[in-house]
């Protein structure tokens, strides 16, 4: 086991990521090239910065969390748009706005950890 997968922060973005897989299925295809696979991209950036930064140098993670944390940011607007558009209801926006909200936090004070 690597040690950015000891992360609570990597698990959790991990989950996020599997909720807005779920989620995203049920989207109209006409939003499978525009919205579901921009929500994707953002959700799997998390995740993947988080992996990339933590086998770099203190510095490059840092940057790295920052990264992430701005997908993770990104998601926060696709899920506002989602609810606009009725593609998801408000328990799951508020789910996933806590969800993140969450995981925005872990990686503000593992930032902070680091530097």
């Amino acid at each position: 086991m690597h040690n950015f997968e000891k992360l609570n922060v990597y698990q959790r973005s991990l989950n996020i990521v599997d909720n807005i897989y779920e989620i995203t299925k049920e989207y109209p295809k006409d939003e499978m090239f525009l919205l579901v696979n921009q929500f994707r991209r953002a959700s799997v950036s998390i995740v993947l910065n988080i992996a990339e930064g933590s086998g770099r140098s203190k510095k490059e993670f840092v940057h790295f969390l920052n990264m992430s944390r701005t997908s993770a940011y990104e998601c926060v607007a696709l899920i506002q748009i989602s609810l606009r558009r009725k593609y998801i209801d408000e328990e799951k926006y508020n789910y996933l706005y806590n969800e993140l909200e969450i995981i925005i936090k872990m990686i503000n004070k593992l930032k902070s950890s680091i530097a």
